[in-house]
C-alpha cells in the first residue's frame, strides 16, 4: 500500500489535492516530482519576488537617486530600464531556449547576473555621488534588466513543464503572499528609521536583494526538471522572426497580448500615485509608507488572486483592471474638491494600497493566462512575442510623463484609469483557458 511522504502531505495540504499524483498539462514522468518541484519552485518564486521589491526602480531607486544628488535627468530613465530591459530581448533568448532540453539552468545563470547586478548598485550606492552614481547605476540597471529576462522567459517555461495547470495560480499566489509579509517588515524598518537615514540605508537594502538571490538560485537548481522538445531552435532571428507570427496565425494569443498592452494602464500609473505621496511627505518617512502598502497588498490579496486564477485568470485580469480603473477615476473626481486631504498619511496610504492589489491581480491573472493557454512546445515563444512587444510599448510609454508636465499627476492618473477600465472590458472577453 503507497504512503505520502511528508512532502506530498503538506502538498495535499496546500493545494487541496487528495492525490499529489494528479497531473494536467505536464509529462506524464513529472507527475512523482511535481509535490518536490512545487515547493522548489515557491521557495526560488518567493526569494526573487522578495529581492525585487527591495531593489524596486519604482520606489526604492528613485529615492536612492534623490539622496545622493543624481541629476533629475537620470530618474526618468529608471522604469523604462527596468521594464523594457527585461522584456525586449527575449526573443532571442527564448530561440536559445528551445536549443535545451533542460532549462533551469538558463535561470540560474540569470539569477547569479542579478545578483552580481544589485552588488554592483549597493557598492555604486555607498562608494559615489552626483552624476557618476548616476551612470553607475543605471549600467548596473540594464544588466540586472536583462538578466531578470532571461530568468523571466525560462521560468514560465520551466513551471510549465514541471507543476500542473489550476495549481500554478496557488503556487504564484501564495509566493506573493508569503513575499508581502516580508517586504512589510521591511517597510516597517524603513519607515521606523525615517528622516534619520541617510543612503548607507538604502544601499545596504540592495546589498541584502543580492544576498537573497543565492537561496532562489539554489531551490530553482534543485528543481527535477524532465527533458523537453528541442525543435526550432535554430538561428535566433529567424526563430524571432517565426515566433512574431504568432500574432498573425494565433488569434486568442493575439486577444491576450493587445489586453496586455492595454492592462499597462496599470503598470504606468504607480510612479503618479507615488509622486503625489512625495509631495506630501519627507525623507524615508514616506518610502517606508509605500514598502508596507505593497507589503499588506502583496500579503493580502497574493493568494486569493492566485486561488482565483486558477479558476478564470480572464476573471483576475478583468477584476484587477476595474478596479484600479475605478480607483483612479474616483481620486480625479475628488482633486476637484481640492487637494487638502492628500496631505493624510493613511489615506494616501490606503489608495496606494488598492493600486497595488489591484495591480497584483492583473500581473498573477496574466501570467497564469498565458501559461495555461500556450501549449508545450509554443510556450516559451509566446512568453517572449508577448514580453517583447510589451517591451516595445513600454519604450513609448515614456509620452505619459511628458504629459504630466500639463495634466499633473492627477490628470495621468485619471487618463490611465480610464485606460484600465476598457482594458477591464476587453479581458473581461477573452476565451476562458483556465481550471
Amino acid at each position: 500500500m503507497y504512503h505520502k511522504n511528508r512532502l506530498e502531505s503538506l502538498y495535499d495540504l496546500v493545494t487541496g489535492d487528495e492525490d499529489a499524483r494528479v497531473c494536467k498539462d505536464i509529462p506524464d514522468r513529472a507527475c512523482n516530482d511535481q509535490p518536490h518541484n512545487f515547493f522548489a519552485y515557491l521557495a526560488a518564486n518567493l526569494f526573487n519576488k522578495v529581492s525585487d521589491e527591495i531593489a524596486s526602480a519604482k520606489l526604492v531607486l528613485p529615492w536612492l537617486f534623490g539622496m545622493l544628488g543624481v541629476p533629475a535627468g537620470f530618474v526618468g530613465f529608471l522604469v523604462p530600464i527596468r521594464e523594457a530591459g527585461v522584456l525586449l530581448p527575449q526573443l532571442a533568448v527564448a530561440a536559445y531556449i528551445r536549443k535545451l532540453a533542460i532549462r533551469k539552468w538558463v535561470w540560474v545563470i540569470g539569477g547569479l547576473l542579478s545578483a552580481l547586478a544589485l552588488l554592483a548598485m549597493g557598492i555604486a550606492g555607498m562608494s559615489l555621488t552626483g552624476a557618476a552614481a548616476g551612470w553607475a547605476l543605471l549600467a548596473a540597471l540594464v544588466v540586472f534588466s536583462l538578466a531578470r529576462g532571461v530568468c523571466s522567459v525560462s521560468a514560465k517555461d520551466v513551471l510549465g513543464k514541471t507543476v500542473s495547470k489550476s495549481r500554478r495560480g496557488r503556487l504564484m499566489g501564495l509566493a506573493s503572499g508569503i513575499a508581502g509579509v516580508f517586504t512589510l517588515f521591511i517597510g516597517i524598518g524603513i519607515e521606523t528609521l525615517g528622516r534619520d537615514a541617510g543612503p548607507i540605508l538604502l544601499s545596504g537594502l540592495l546589498l541584502l536583494a543580492a544576498a537573497i538571490w543565492l537561496p532562489a538560485i539554489l531551490a530553482f537548481a534543485a528543481l527535477k526538471e524532465q527533458p523537453g522538445a528541442t525543435e526550432g531552435g535554430g538561428n535566433a532571428l529567424q526563430a524571432a522572426l517565426e515566433n512574431l507570427a504568432l500574432l498573425k496565425t494565433d488569434a486568442n494569443f493575439r486577444r491576450f497580448v493587445t489586453a496586455r498592452l492595454l492592462l499597462l494602464g496599470i503598470a504606468l500609473a504607480p510612479p503618479f500615485y507615488v509622486l503625489l505621496i512625495q509631495q506630501h511627505s519627507q525623507g524615508l518617512a514616506g518610502l517606508g509608507l509605500l514598502v508596507i502598502a505593497v507589503g499588506l497588498a502583496d500579503s493580502i490579496s497574493a493568494p486569493i488572486w492566485g486561488r482565483l486564477a486558477d479558476r478564470s485568470s480572464r476573471l483576475v485580469m478583468a477584476l484587477g483592471a476595474g478596479l484600479a480603473g475605478l480607483l483612479g477615476v474616483t481620486l480625479w473626481i475628488a482633486s476637484s474638491f481640492g487637494d487638502d486631504w492628500l496631505a493624510t498619511p493613511w489615506l494616501m496610504g490606503l489608495l496606494y494600497l488598492t493600486l497595488i492589489i489591484s495591480h497584483g491581480g492583473v500581473r498573477l491573472g496574466r501570467k497564469v493566462y498565458l501559461v495555461d493557454m500556450a501549449g508545450q512546445g509554443d510556450r516559451a515563444a509566446m512568453v517572449a512575442v508577448s514580453n517583447t512587444v510589451t517591451g516595445i510599448v513600454m519604450l513609448a510609454g515614456g509620452v505619459i510623463g511628458v504629459a504630466a508636465m500639463w495634466l499633473g499627476p492627477i490628470g495621468v492618473i485619471g487618463l490611465l484609469a480610464l485606460v484600465s477600465l476598457f482594458a477591464a472590458f476587453y479581458a473581461w472577453r477573452l476565451p476562458e483557458v483556465s481550471g
